[in-house]
């Protein structure tokens, strides 16, 4: 893991999300498309150097254990994050998928509109993915839950759903975490402030595990 003397000065997203008269997450304003092209490129290398492997490997020994034991690992996430998870739950059980091996039980809690839907009209949006998980998780599942803000109230209520289940929790952040690096058992944070950085990032570090898997003997 990298260790630096200098403080971030990246500031906690109170509200998740990017509306579009709230311009937190973007970069500088008035740039030329080579000169934003320029700054986004600096700052994604920048998050390269710094990408914290210590949390990679923590989180993919959790996702070994999960696969060695039987158990399952749930993915979710809102907006970009969503499809993230979707990306991930779908590297992680078919990519990651070793001839004569145990495969990784992994879903995404994104994918099923119907039940989706159902709850969001019925109980409300911060439901959306624990009552998921009251149906689907047992203890010493998985639970991976990616959000920029780390504020997202959906994925915090999985997340205290998670621990009062016994389930081993993981987080993906940007920002400075929010409330959600604290609570989760393994946390990789991004500590940026432009969303799609912390997107691109969150992504490459789940290719990273797909592939990790994958190429093991």
């Amino acid at each position: 893991m990298r260790t630096s003397s200098k403080k971030s000065s990246i500031q906690d997203k109170k509200a998740p999300g990017l509306a579009a008269s709230n311009m937190t997450g973007t970069g500088p304003g008035g740039l030329s498309v080579r000169e934003f092209a320029k700054w986004y490129r600096d700052r994604e290398l920048e998050q390269w150097a710094a990408l914290d492997l210590a949390a990679i490997e923590k989180i993919a020994k959790v996702i070994e254990s999960a696969e060695k034991k039987g158990k399952q690992v749930f993915v979710m996430g809102n907006g970009g994050s969503a499809a993230t998870a979707s990306h991930l739950a779908t590297d992680w059980s078919k990519t990651a998928e070793r001839k004569g091996k145990r495969l990784i039980r992994c879903m995404s809690l994104n994918d099923n509109v119907a039940f989706m839907t159902a709850i969001g009209n019925d109980l409300g949006y911060e439901d959306l993915f624990v009552r998921q998980l009251e149906n689907l998780l047992n203890p010493g599942d998985v639970v991976v839950m990616i959000s920029g803000s780390g504020n997202s109230p959906n994925v915090l209520k999985a997340a205290e759903f998670a621990k009062k289940k016994k389930a081993v929790t993981v987080a993906m952040t940007g920002f400075a975490g929010g409330k959600l690096r604290k609570m989760a058992d393994v946390c990789l944070h991004i500590d940026s402030d432009q969303y799609g950085v912390i997107e691109d990032m969150h992504m490459a570090a789940g290719s990273i595990l797909a592939f990790y898997l994958k190429q093991r003997r």
